[in-house]
């Protein structure tokens, strides 16, 4: 039998606020165990939370920036269960009047080309403490910092059909987000965390089959693995005439490993917070916040693609991050070539940011003037890649570097025969052999010309004058 694999994703992003969703404490990550709390974020007797403006904005543009419609009033309410890591008892989330529903997102699926993936919901929610298992040799303990910080969580629709789309959508959604400025997304201090939900069924069959749940992934590269065990785990449990329960799995070592029967959301008791009024935002808030929204990446490949000339793939390595599509535009805007800027900064400036945490360390003016040097053959390829090597550790101009470094190009047609006659004079056996027809050690004799140099010739230059003393001599 042909199964189909049917995944939805569930994505809880910490939205990029200074303090928690309901409270003034910090909501920075690091800080020594429990130092971030308040009475409100401890859950304490009479505390009363207050909604953080600042998290309902980059939410409503999480929101629009994924096509959701955001409805002009939604409510709070409190998802009840029991955990140490949970200090109320209950959690404040939305339910059945969330923030926005009705979103999508196209991805580049692997096994289907472009896909419309649709997305059900997006609400704020407040985050749990931290369980810490390793602190106290036999015990557990927990620290409540991360308790109130503010999260968006983004529920995809069942549309994902193979672990791998379910990764790629995960890269478009990091990508959008953080285009959006809505957060960082950093895995490794918790601020995206998914949960994946998978389920299989015969191919054709319009009904779902039973789904489980799988948490505590700390990549997407894990997201994919773990997607991969549940879908080969429930078809061989189905093919075995068994049958699939309600589970979710923790895949916190790299293995599926059973948690509990995974709760349905009556489970919760959800009821509205009564210490919060509903959430009002006015229509024409909504709007303005729409239009201040930056150029998506969708839109910015099709525009640099159009634009400027370049390849499909060069337009979605450039437009990967908004700092690099940034970036080079910015060179374009100082005089750089587009197809010569697209060079650099696919090529060494990356590579520079890979070792630099990121960081665009050469100024796109700099950038584009040392382009220019190599466009007038005042430098040569090479040497203006040691010379972009010291831009980045160095506030120095371009040209001023290269005279440092003596790299700058000879063109005078004085010298550069006199270096020519110095090669052609210790080489009488190969000219003897190119008069005689073997013209391919014209390509010889400029190399040996471009030693002589010691690579400050300008090539060109050099096949010039070189081809005329060359052709003089037959």
């Amino acid at each position: 039998m042909t199964w189909e694999t049917v995944i939805g994703l569930e994505v809880h992003v910490q939205l990029a606020t200074r303090s928690k969703m309901f409270c003034g404490c910090s909501a920075a990550f690091g800080g020594p165990s429990n130092t971030n709390v308040c009475p409100v974020c401890l859950g304490l007797p009479g505390a009363l939370p207050v909604a953080n403006l600042e998290a309902v904005r980059l939410a409503t543009r999480a929101a629009l920036g994924l096509e959701f419609t955001v409805h002009p009033k939604s409510f709070f309410a409190r998802k009840n269960y029991f955990y140490p890591d949970l200090p109320k008892g209950y959690q404040i989330s939305q339910f059945d009047r969330p923030l926005a529903t009705n979103g999508r997102l196209l991805i580049k699926s692997p096994d289907r080309g472009d896909v419309t993936i649709g997305m059900a919901r997006l609400h704020l929610e407040e985050d749990a403490g931290k369980s810490v298992h390793d602190l106290i040799p036999g015990r557990s303990a927990v620290d409540f910092n991360r308790s109130g910080v503010p999260l968006a969580e983004i529920v995809s629709d069942p549309d994902l059909r193979s672990p791998p789309e379910a990764r790629a959508y995960l890269v478009a959604l990091k990508q959008l987000l953080q285009y959006l400025d809505v957060s960082d997304c950093s895995m490794e201090e918790g601020h995206l965390r998914v949960d994946a939900n998978l389920s299989v069924r015969p191919q054709g069959d319009p009904a779902l089959g039973i789904k489980q749940e799988v948490k505590n992934m700390n990549s997407f590269a894990a997201v994919e693995r773990a997607l991969e065990q549940l879908r080969d785990c429930q078809i061989r449990l189905l093919e075995g005439n068994g049958s699939v329960e309600l589970t979710t799995f923790s895949a916190a070592t790299g293995e599926l490993r059973v948690m509990r029967t995974k709760e349905e959301s009556h489970d919760y008791r959800y009821f509205p917070e009564p210490d919060l009024p509903p959430l009002t935002l006015a229509d024409a808030w909504i709007d303005a916040e729409g239009k201040a929204l930056p150029e998506l990446p969708a839109a910015k490949r099709a525009r640099l693609q159009e634009e400027y000339g370049i390849r499909p793939y060069d337009a979605e390595v450039l437009s990967a991050t908004r700092d690099v599509a940034d970036y080079f535009e910015a060179v374009i805007a100082a005089g750089g070539e587009p197809q010569s800027a697209t060079n650099w900064v696919m090529g060494a400036v990356l590579r520079d940011a890979k070792e630099s945490n990121g960081a665009l360390r050469v100024h796109p003016h700099r950038l584009a003037v040392l382009m220019d040097m190599v466009a007038t053959s005042v430098l040569s390829n090479q040497a203006a890649k040691r010379v972009f090597a010291e831009l980045t550790s160095t506030t120095e101009q371009p040209e001023d570097v290269a005279e440092r470094l003596g790299l700058l190009q000879v063109s005078d047609a004085g010298q550069i025969s006199a270096w020519i006659d110095s090669v052609l004079e210790s080489r009488p056996a190969e000219v003897a052999r190119f008069r005689n027809g073997e013209t391919k050690l014209i390509e010889f004799f400029i190399g040996k010309v471009m030693q002589e140099s010691e690579g400050k010739a300008d090539p060109k230059r050099v096949k010039e004058i070189l081809s005329d003393k060359l052709e003089a001599m037959k």
